[in-house]
């Protein structure tokens, strides 16, 4: 197939790039407006390979990306480019409305308009996969079944506010205009080419620079973990094999509090880079929690996992490990970005 990737240049889109290239016989357009978090290499060999092309344009701008469609003509969309971070949407609410809502809305009429002038077999084959959050969902109790695919939406945060309304636009778009359109829904990412702002870069990098490792509350945030080459299996076969209108939950089973976390991130390190000042829980410092803070997410991947043939391969702590040996083997990558974007100035807050 020739898939159209938005936001090919972050964390999840990149893995995504790298798998059809290194893993599948299908060809790439990686659309992206290469905005703060965005990292060309970590295409890696994907960048140079002759099935992949690189546009550099943003999701909202209706006459680029309708040209994008018309002059790759995809057959499928991997709809990922999205803003993000959940205390960035607290702070500037308005850039998650447009980049989340809009831009999925723009995407949406340039792929219907696509569509429509396909032949019977092209639009019958035709794919709109949009990638969302468990965030969209709420939040649970300790004792609360993990979210499915029929969980009732309940966005509590900017961020989970505006993915929850683009998951709508889509399924809207299913319904009403016939666009083989369906929906995945993934809990917390994690592995290599991270952003520095997000929870596990930012407690290891702080760790080995013996920085405080904030936390906020107490800690006991429950959030579900899966490694970002894990989910870029899922995202790949179901862009192959999902059917409109449907919903997947993509998920590892791997709950943690951000506190066991924080100190699993600093076992690690201890091992494998001791810190000649002691262990490297002495640096954590509990903060003020941050508004709205959900306490638990949890997903059930079941109904995915029969539905695609794909399970999770990677467990939380040996996932966890293989992230951190490649923070310490790539300092030239992300010290630039800490220099760069954070001179003299905490990079965040974990959780």
């Amino acid at each position: 197939m020739r898939i159209l990737v938005t936001g090919g240049l972050g964390f999840i889109g990149s893995a995504v790039v790298r798998r059809l290239i290194g893993a599948t016989g299908h060809a790439v357009l990686t659309l992206d407006a290469r905005t703060y978090a965005a990292s060309p290499e970590a295409l890696g060999e994907a960048l140079a390979d002759p099935r992949h092309r690189l546009l550099e344009a943003d999701i909202r701008d209706g006459r680029a990306v309708r040209e994008a469609f018309a002059t790759f003509r995809p057959e499928a969309v991997m709809h990922l480019a999205a803003e993000s971070h959940v205390d960035r949407s607290i702070d500037g609410p308005a850039e998650f409305v447009s980049t989340n809502v809009s831009g999925t809305l723009s995407m949406l009429e340039a792929a219907r308009e696509h569509w429509a002038g396909l032949d019977a077999a092209g639009r019958d084959a035709f794919r709109f996969h949009h990638i969302s959050t468990d965030e969209v969902f709420g939040a649970l109790e300790p004792g609360d079944p993990p979210f499915h695919a029929g969980t009732r939406y309940d966005p509590r945060s900017p961020y989970a506010a505006s993915k929850a309304a683009s998951d709508h636009l889509v399924r809207a778009w299913q319904h009403t205009y016939g666009l083989p359109a369906f929906v995945s829904n993934t809990t917390n990412n994690y592995g290599p080419w991270q952003f520095p702002e997000k929870l596990i870069p930012l407690v290891a990098l702080n760790a080995l620079g013996g920085k405080p490792l904030p936390v906020y509350g107490d800690g006991g945030n429950i959030r579900d973990w899966i490694h970002v080459e894990d989910h870029a299996e899922a995202l790949v076969l179901a862009v192959e094999r999902g059917r409109p209108g449907e919903t997947y939950c993509l998920g590892a089973r791997g709950e943690r509090t951000n506190l066991q976390v924080v100190r699993t991130i600093c076992a690690i390190l201890d091992r494998l880079r001791p810190d000649p000042a002691g262990p490297r829980e002495r640096l954590i410092e509990f903060v003020r929690d941050r508004p709205g803070h959900d306490r638990r997410y949890a997903m059930d991947p079941s109904g995915a996992e029969a539905a695609l043939g794909w399970r999770a391969g990677r467990s939380f702590e040996a996932g966890l490990e293989e992230t951190l040996r490649w923070y310490l083997d790539h300092e030239d990558w992300w010290r630039p970005i800490q220099e760069r974007r954070y001179a003299g100035q905490r990079l965040g807050t974990a959780g």
